[in-house]
């Protein structure tokens, strides 16, 4: 018998009702005690502790394992993460590991072919059933993720509530500094963290470019990123899920992979996940061309112009790799050398990289006359 979603009191009295809560609990506040410095910084302090808990651990860490973590990180998570209200490790991660397999299908609990609100909380506020908790025994048999989930309320109220309220108590003494903390640190800090997440699956598929593909509605928005520690680069994480990094270029805005890559100095994370550049670029150009041709026929011999820039462009990026290496071993050894030897050698090494670096500039050369042979129907004149 097909099942008929209904409202689900709890969690719908809780998203509604918890931005009136810190609206009128703000208000009343600031025109009885005032604001100082103090709460900002409470409110900060918890909205990047639970941001990150949410983004680098329930998202990267934990749902696809992009790296590893030492216990202390994992804690940090698990308590921080519960401070989101955003149900525990396990349980969000057996959502999320659906989405990912079933995106845009009717099994994906936030599609956005359901609608924007749905993606965006609605999934969230009715019941769609018997709760599904699948694909998760990695996360199940780690103790301190076993602990969260069966204690996810009363850690959540602890660290998210009370334990921004007793900071701010100890920063401003008396009742005024506990509420002050609870309200800024707890109340306003809940509903801030809960729709930057709840963007991702709503704005992430329906506003941006899909530079990587266009097999489901994920996009990549830089406008995104900065309300999201780094989220919004979504097409690329939906093509790419095992990379650490949503915004994999140094420029791109992505605190989570930043936070990440900081705590691997320090030996709370280790063996970060890249997808190699080459596999990156190489994608970016058959997605460019498939949005470029549409649905016609492509002549066989544009296909070949194809595949063959895209195997000069992985092949340059090896050669690349290969060579800097090659450098690198040479610079360690060159005490061996005389300082003669070693500039000739030297010379030799970066011609070869050189080499490699215009190799690829040819392919990406290449297929930008092959996208414009496309864009004007022009033949495709060798290069």
């Amino acid at each position: 018998m097909e099942h008929r979603n209904s409202l689900n009191i709890i969690n719908s009295s809780f998203l509604i009702g918890m931005p009136l809560l810190a609206l009128v609990s703000v208000v009343f506040y600031s025109l009885t005690y005032g604001i100082s410095w103090v709460e900002p910084i409470i409110f900060v302090g918890f909205y990047l502790a639970c941001g990150l808990s949410i983004t680098a651990g329930y998202h990267r860490l934990f749902s696809h394992r992009t790296h590893k973590a030492a216990w202390p990180m994992r804690l940090f998570y698990a308590l921080f993460g519960a401070a989101a209200f955003q149900n525990s490790a396990i349980k969000w991660c057996s959502d999320h590991r659906r989405h990912h397999l079933k995106t845009d299908k009717e099994e994906d609990p936030y599609t956005v072919k359901k609608g924007f609100m749905w993606a965006h909380m609605g999934w969230v506020m009715v019941d769609q059933g018997e709760e599904i908790v699948e694909h998760v025994e990695d996360l199940q048999a780690d103790k301190i993720l076993a602990w969260q989930d069966r204690h996810i309320f009363l850690i959540g109220f602890l660290v998210g509530i009370v334990l921004p309220g007793a900071i701010g108590y100890l920063a401003l003494g008396g009742t005024h500094g506990f509420l002050g903390g609870m309200i800024y640190g707890g109340f306003l800090r809940v509903v801030v963290v809960h729709h930057a997440t709840f963007l991702i699956n709503s704005a992430a598929h329906t506003w941006g470019t899909q530079p990587y593909s266009t097999a489901n509605t994920s996009r990549d928005s830089p406008i995104l990123s900065f309300f999201t520690f780094g989220e919004g680069y979504h097409n690329f994480h939906h093509t790419f899920q095992a990379d650490y990094r949503n915004g994999h270029k140094w420029y791109h805005w992505d605190p989570s992979k930043w936070w990440i890559n900081v705590a691997s100095w320090f030996g709370m994370t280790r063996d970060l996940h890249k997808i190699p550049k080459k596999s990156i670029e190489s994608r970016k150009m058959k997605t460019a061309f498939e949005q470029s041709s549409g649905s016609e026929d492509v002549p066989s011999e544009v296909q070949a112009k194809l595949t063959q820039c895209v195997q000069q462009l992985r092949k340059g990026f090896t050669d690349l790799m290969k060579r800097r290496e090659e450098y690198k071993l040479a610079k360690m050894e060159r005490k061996k050398e005389s300082k003669e030897a070693w500039k000739q050698r030297k010379e030799t090494h970066k011609a070869r990289i050189k080499a490699c670096k215009e190799q690829i500039a040819q392919a990406r050369m290449e297929f930008k006359q092959l996208m414009q042979s496309i864009k004007f129907s022009q033949p495709i004149a060798s290069v």
